[in-house]
C-alpha cells in the first residue's frame, strides 16, 4: 500500500536521518585529537613537576629538622701554664703468673692472697704418681743399659786380645767393638732420659721466682693440675718498686729527660705527694694519640701504694705554654681519647669537626686544654654522644634564633 509507513523511516518532526547529517572532516578531527593529547600531556607534566618540587622541599625540610641543634661558644684564654697533670697507670715492677710444669693433683698450698713471700719460698706441692713411675722405669732402663754396656765392653776387650794371636777373626772382633760403642751410647741416652724426668719431678714443688706479694690463688687442695699456661696457679707481683706509665703530649716530649724527679699523687692519699723518677721513655711518638709513653718509678718499700691503681703524674711545663678553658661538659670521650666538637661554617653549611685535645687540668666544672683547639674555634656546648665528624648541625645563635646548617 502506498500510504503505509516505512518502519525504518524517522517519524520525529525536526530531525534528519543519519544519511542526511554532514560527516566531520578528517583534518578537523585530527586537530581536535592533537589538542586533547597536548592538554593531557600538559596536565601530566604539571602534576609530575609539582610532585618533584614537593619531594625536594620535603627532603630539605627533613634534613634540616634532622640536623642536631647545638649552641657554641669560643674558648676562654687561660692563665699561662707552669705545670700539667696527666693520669698514670700503676703496675708492679715485676708481674708474673705462676703455672704448673707437671701433671697431677695439688697436694698442698702454703700461701694465700696478700701473703708476702721471699724468692725461693715453697708455694705448693703437686702429687705426680705417673711421673714418679716414669722415673722408676727410667732408672731400671738405665741399669739394663749399663749391664749391656758392661758385658759388651768385656767381650770387646777379650776379642781385641785374641785377634793378635789369630785366635778369632778380625770381623768378629770389629763386631764386638762396635757393639760396645753402641751400648755405651745407649747408657748415655738412658741417663739423659732419667735426668729429664728427674727435672720434671722437681716441678712437683712450686717456688716463688722473686720477692713479692701473692695477689691471686686459683687452686685448692685435691684439684687436678694440668701443665702449661691453660690455668694459673698463683699470681705474684713485686711491689717494692712500682712502675707508673703515662702518655705525655707531643708538645712536651722534648722537655722530658731520664732521671727527672716527678711528683705523683693518689686520690686515696689526699694531700700527700710521692716523688718518682723518670727512668725511661718509648723514644717514639704514638701516631694515633700523638703522645710519648714514659715510665716513672716509685719507691714502695713502705707498702702504702697498690699496683693497678690510678695516679696523677705532675709534670713541669716548658715556658710560654698556654691553655684554653672550656666547660667540662664540652668534652667527648672516645676510644681514641678526649675530643672537642667545633662548628665550622662553609659553602656546604655548618658541619661538625671532632678535634683531639690534650687536657692539662680538670676541676670538674671546666678543663684546661693545651693542644687541639685555638682561641677562635666555635666549641659546641654539651654535644650529644651521637655526634659524628662531618655531620651538619643547626647552630643556636644569640637570642635563641636558630641558624640552619643546611
Amino acid at each position: 500500500m502506498a500510504d503505509e509507513i516505512n518502519p525504518t523511516q524517522e517519524t520525529t518532526p525536526g530531525y534528519a536521518t543519519a544519511e542526511e547529517q554532514n560527516p566531520i572532516p578528517p583534518r578537523k578531527a585530527l586537530r581536535g585529537a592533537v589538542v586533547v593529547v597536548l592538554i593531557l600531556i600538559a596536565l601530566a607534566a604539571a602534576g609530575i613537576l609539582h610532585r618533584i618540587h614537593a619531594k625536594r622541599l620535603l627532603t630539605e625540610q627533613t634534613n634540616t629538622l634532622a640536623a642536631p641543634t647545638v649552641s657554641v661558644a669560643a674558648p676562654k684564654l687561660g692563665a699561662p701554664i707552669d705545670n700539667f697533670v696527666l693520669p698514670g697507670n700503676v703496675t708492679a715492677y715485676t708481674d708474673s703468673p705462676i703455672y704448673a710444669r707437671a701433671n697431677g693433683y695439688l697436694l698442698h698450698w702454703y700461701y694465700d692472697i696478700g701473703a708476702k713471700v721471699k724468692k725461693g719460698a715453697l708455694l705448693a706441692v703437686i702429687d705426680t704418681p705417673e711421673l714418679d713411675r716414669q722415673v722408676a722405669q727410667a732408672q731400671a732402663d738405665l741399669a739394663t743399659a749399663q749391664a749391656n754396656a758392661n758385658i759388651a765392653h768385656i767381650q770387646a776387650q777379650r776379642y781385641s786380645g785374641l785377634v793378635k794371636s789369630d785366635a778369632v777373626s778380625q770381623q768378629d772382633t770389629d763386631t764386638f767393638v762396635n757393639q760396645a760403642t753402641a751400648t755405651a751410647s745407649a747408657v748415655k741416652s738412658a741417663k739423659a732420659n732419667l735426668d729429664r724426668l728427674r727435672q720434671m719431678q722437681g716441678f712437683e714443688r712450686i717456688y716463688a721466682p722473686f720477692d713479692g706479694v701473692v695477689t691471686a690463688r686459683a687452686v685448692d687442695t685435691g684439684q687436678l693440675i694440668t701443665e702449661g699456661s691453660a690455668s694459673e696457679l698463683f699470681h705474684l707481683q713485686a711491689v717494692g718498686t712500682l712502675r707508673v706509665y703515662t702518655n705525655v703530649p707531643q708538645i712536651y716530649s722534648q722537655s722530658l729527660k731520664p732521671g727527672m724527679k716527678i711528683p705523683v699523687t693518689f686520690p686515696e692519699h689526699a694531700g700527700k705527694s710521692y716523688e718518682g723518677t723518670l727512668v725511661r721513655t718509648a723514644d717514639a711518638i704514638d701516631p694515633t694519640s700523638r703522645t710519648l709513653l714514659v715510665e716513672v718509678d716509685l719507691d714502695n718499700r713502705a707498702g702504702e701504694l697498690l699496683p693497678g691503681s690510678l695516679a696523677q703524674v705532675h709534670f713541669k711545663a716548658p715556658p710560654a705554654s698556654q691553655a684554653f678553658v672550656v666547660p667540662a661538659a664540652a668534652l667527648i670521650f672516645h676510644r681514641e681519647g678526649a675530643r672537642v666538637a667545633v662548628a665550622v661554617t662553609g659553602s656546604q653549611g655548618t658541619v661538625v669537626h671532632l678535634l683531639p685535645v690534650t687536657i692539662s687540668e680538670d676541676d670538674g666544672a671546666s678543663v684546661q686544654i693545651v693542644t687541639g683547639i685555638s682561641l677562635g674555634d666555635q666549641v659546641i656546648q654539651d654535644p650529644p654522644d651521637s655526634l659524628i665528624d662531618g655531620e651538619k648541625v643547626t647552630v643556636v645563635a644569640p637570642g635563641g634564633l636558630a641558624k640552619r646548617g643546611a
